[in-house]
């Protein structure tokens, strides 16, 4: 997530945050259904200005089909949505 604009940075932490798990500082994990995939996609397209911000989503597939050894940690361990599916 690259965004020049420190308030539209933190409008947009503050709405994924509603969405999922901040496990870095801008990376997020989120437990998503197809529908609110793309309520949120809708709420980033609104935040972003286009022409300078760039947000990366990472489907991982369904939770049951990631393996443990998919996440690793060196130094603090963050809790990981655990649920139907998740994208980073």
């Amino acid at each position: 997530m690259t965004l020049p604009d420190d308030r539209r940075r933190t409008r947009l932490a503050k709405k994924l945050s509603a969405y999922g798990d901040r496990v870095q500082y801008s990376v997020f994990v989120c437990d998503l259904r197809p529908a609110r995939l793309v309520r949120l996609r809708a709420a980033v397209r609104g935040l972003v200005q286009p022409d300078e911000d760039s947000v990366l989503f990472c489907d991982l597939g369904p939770v049951r089909a990631i393996s443990t050894r998919s996440f690793s940690f060196i130094g603090i361990e963050r809790p990981i949505t655990s649920a139907e599916s998740i994208v980073v």
